[in-house]
């Protein structure tokens, strides 16, 4: 299929943050773009802004007439989609051309040098940042985020074509679908078990993703994963790696040794080892498209950040409110780390949603482990996603295994009034599910 040939494009979960990067993409290069999702949210909102059509009803009388033609309509679907959606069923048993996400994004950047960012922690970041600093050295790129960038306030960033940057997501294979010139594997935790099986799976999966690199290509690697592959690291043997690291005024300041030179006094501002590592390695991996090592210091240091990725909502001598996207336990231990090394001494409150089901049976014990490092700990209801409940797998159970006293379930409707009376120094949101549209609120009201 010739996506020039296309002259609409229908999307099923149009507003995942992937899929509407995508939408955002085809409308940019003029094509007809409309979709359904089954609630409304600012990302919604702001595709209908810029002229594309979305309904929250799964009814296909609510499907303009020029998107039921199979000749010009290509139908692009999220893996989340439930099986029995009859708008999906619909374009699939009438001869329409139906995408995953994945599929298309292959097919888009299968002609760019193409810059893939995988493992299962960092990938919005890593990209995020690769974009930013490719952009301000002057790198002609198309950039599909998993986030909203707070450089471009968008997840998607249209400055070329000759290169790309997207997410190599590990999630239901989707990145067997790529074929990049440059890739990078932050890290191999398990997840996605209710895909997977078990971790063996899902490495087996990385090593598939591996090779699908072009020939000639380069993959860079966390120090320490069981790959072959350029390393990236912090006061270790990696070919990329971070020495003589201070903290001065709350920001990172260190040098990169790279396999050639040493670039120094180097300067990021992004709380966390594990977002040094990220900076790092989008560095090394920009470092491909032959900008100079200077120029590319310089960019990192300007790196604003992505929404819920340890982002500041309020910043004051007495009181300090981040919000994150965290949903694994060792995601949740790299947001306690930065914590405790920006602001050390201070009472922390944590404020987690459980993401699916089956993730948390899945590391019930680790969830617990990394909550209980904090000295206080509210936990809201599993956000469900894309799963039906599972018998005794609740917030509670998750509750009763977390240690210390100061822990409680709570809803949404009293966590403010909790937040207040517990009174926090600092205070976190972390989770993977609509807790980032309570954001604003609880800022609001703590401003």
């Amino acid at each position: 299929m010739n996506i020039k040939d296309i002259h609409n494009v229908y999307f099923i979960g149009i507003g995942g943050i992937g899929m509407s990067a995508l939408a955002r993409y085809f409308k940019f290069i003029g094509k007809g773009v409309s979709g359904y999702d089954k609630t409304s949210t600012p990302l919604t909102q702001d595709l209908m802004d810029h002229g594309i059509q979305v309904h929250y009803e799964d009814n296909l009388d609510l499907i303009s007439k020029e998107y039921r033609d199979p000749e010009n309509t290509l139908i692009v679907y999220t893996p989340a989609v439930p099986s029995d959606h009859n708008e999906y069923n619909y374009f699939m048993n009438h001869g329409f051309q139906v995408k995953k996400r994945s599929e298309v994004l292959g097919m888009i950047t299968k002609d760019s040098f193409c810059f893939a960012v995988a493992g299962t922690h960092g990938k919005t970041t890593v990209s995020s940042i690769l974009a930013h600093i490719l952009k301000e050295t002057g790198t002609p790129l198309t950039a599909f985020l998993g986030g909203i960038s707070e450089d471009f306030n968008s997840n998607f960033l249209l400055e070329g074509t000759e290169y790309s940057v997207v997410e190599a997501d590990e999630f239901d294979r989707s990145f067997l679908r790529l074929s990049p010139n440059v890739a990078c594997i932050t890290s191999m935790d398990a997840d996605h078990l209710d895909i997977y099986g078990n971790k063996e799976e899902l490495e087996k999966s990385f090593h598939d993703f591996i090779a699908r690199i072009k020939p000639g290509g380069k993959l860079f690697v966390c120090n320490g994963l069981p790959l072959e592959g350029i390393t990236y690291g912090m006061e270790d043997d990696s070919d990329y790696c971070i020495v003589n690291l201070k903290i001065k005024e709350g920001v990172y300041e260190f040098d990169i040794r790279t396999p050639e030179t040493t670039v120094k006094q180097v300067q990021f501002g992004k709380p966390g080892h594990h977002n040094l590592l990220n900076g790092l390695v989008a560095f090394a991996m920009a470092a491909q498209a032959g900008a100079p090592l200077r120029s590319l210091a310089e960019a990192l240091a300007t790196f604003k950040g992505v929404q819920r990725r340890f982002s500041y909502q309020i910043r004051t001598e007495k009181f300090v409110y981040i919000d994150d996207y965290a949903h694994h336990p060792t995601a949740i231990d790299a947001v306690y780390q930065a914590i405790s090394e920006m602001h050390p001494g201070k009472k922390v409150l944590a404020v987690f949603q459980p993401h699916l089901f089956s993730r948390t049976r899945d590391f019930i014990e680790d969830f617990a482990r990394s909550l209980s490092q904090f000295d206080g700990v509210l936990v809201l209801d599993i956000y469900p996603a894309r799963e039906k409940p599972i018998e005794g797998v609740t917030s509670q159970w998750l509750l009763d295994k977390i240690e210390g006293d100061n822990k409680k379930l709570v809803d949404k409707d009293s966590l403010i009034a909790e937040i207040k009376y517990q009174n926090p120094e600092v205070l976190v949101t972390i989770g993977a599910g609509d807790i980032g549209l309570e954001v604003q609120k609880i800022k609001k009201e703590l401003q």
